[in-house]
C-alpha cells in the first residue's frame, strides 16, 4: 500500500490554500497538509474550514482536520455532584482574558512534562497575535492571586475552538471549562470545538461529530466571522457556577 500524498503549502501561497478537508488522511487521522506559515490570516482561515496545527519543535507545520471530531455542545457539560458541592465551598475565582500568556506558557510546560509540546515558541507568538487582534481568548483559574489552572483558544462566530488546558491542582482545567461553557451557552454559541476525541472529555459531555456535519456546522456558525463575546472583565467566585 503506498504512502498517502501530503499536499505541500507554500509560505507565500494565499491562506485558502488548503485541499478541501475530505482529502485528509485516514491514517495518521486527520492529516491534511504541510507547510505554510502561522499568519493570522492563514490561521483564520484555517479553523473556519475545520483545519488547525499540530506539530513538534523541529517538524514542519503540520495541518489537521479529524473524522470524527471531538465537540461540547454547551448546555450540554456534564457537572458531577462531586464537583458541585467543591465549587460550593471553594474559594478559587476564574475570569478570562486577565494572562493570556501566561496560560499559554503553563499549558506549553504542561505538555512538556509529557510526551513533548505542539506548542513551540512560534505557535505562542502566533496565537499572542490573534490575542492581540481579539480573536484568541484565556480562560483563568486562581486561587488568590496565583494561576493554577486554565485554557485558552479562539472564538469565531460563535464557534469556540479549544487548543490547550492545564491543571496546577485538582479539577482546574475542568472548572476554566465549565466557565467557558456556562458563558459559551449565555451566548448562543454553537459548539466548544475540543478537535480529538478522548476518554475524559466524554465524560464531560463531548461527543464525536463526523466530519461532514460539522462543516456543516463551520458554515452556518463562523460566517460571517464575527466577534460576538463582551468577555467580562472581572474575576468571579466559582460558587456562582452551580
Amino acid at each position: 500500500m503506498s504512502s498517502p500524498r501530503i499536499h505541500w503549502i507554500s509560505s507565500d501561497d494565499p491562506p485558502q490554500a488548503f485541499p478541501d478537508v475530505s482529502e485528509a488522511c485516514t491514517e495518521p487521522d486527520g492529516l491534511l497538509a504541510a507547510g505554510g506559515d502561522l499568519s493570522p490570516e492563514r490561521l483564520l482561515y484555517a479553523y473556519r474550514h475545520g483545519i488547525f496545527p499540530w506539530y513538534s519543535e523541529g517538524q514542519a507545520i503540520l495541518w489537521w482536520s479529524p473524522d470524527p471530531r471531538c465537540i461540547l455542545k454547551p448546555g450540554e457539560f456534564h457537572v458531577s455532584r462531586r464537583l458541585k458541592r467543591e465549587l460550593r465551598k471553594s474559594d478559587y475565582q476564574f475570569s478570562f482574558n486577565q494572562d493570556f500568556t501566561h496560560v499559554v506558557a503553563a499549558c506549553a510546560t504542561a505538555r512538556s512534562s509529557q510526551d513533548g509540546t505542539w506548542i513551540t515558541a512560534d505557535m505562542a507568538t502566533a496565537y499572542g497575535d490573534l490575542h492581540a487582534s481579539g480573536w484568541a481568548h484565556s480562560v483563568e483559574l486562581w486561587h488568590r492571586d496565583e494561576l493554577v489552572g486554565g485554557l485558552y483558544g479562539l472564538a469565531i462566530g460563535r464557534i469556540f475552538f479549544a487548543e490547550s488546558m492545564f491543571s496546577q491542582v485538582k479539577n482546574a482545567s475542568k472548572i476554566a471549562m465549565l466557565a467557558l461553557n456556562q458563558l459559551l451557552l449565555e451566548y448562543a454559541f454553537s459548539a466548544l470545538d475540543c478537535q480529538l476525541v478522548s476518554p475524559h472529555l466524554l465524560t464531560l459531555g463531548a461527543r464525536p461529530m463526523p466530519r461532514p456535519e460539522f462543516q456543516d456546522m463551520l458554515e452556518s456558525a463562523c460566517n460571517p466571522p464575527l466577534r460576538v463575546i463582551e468577555w467580562p472583565e472581572e474575576r468571579t467566585s466559582v460558587a456562582t457556577l452551580v
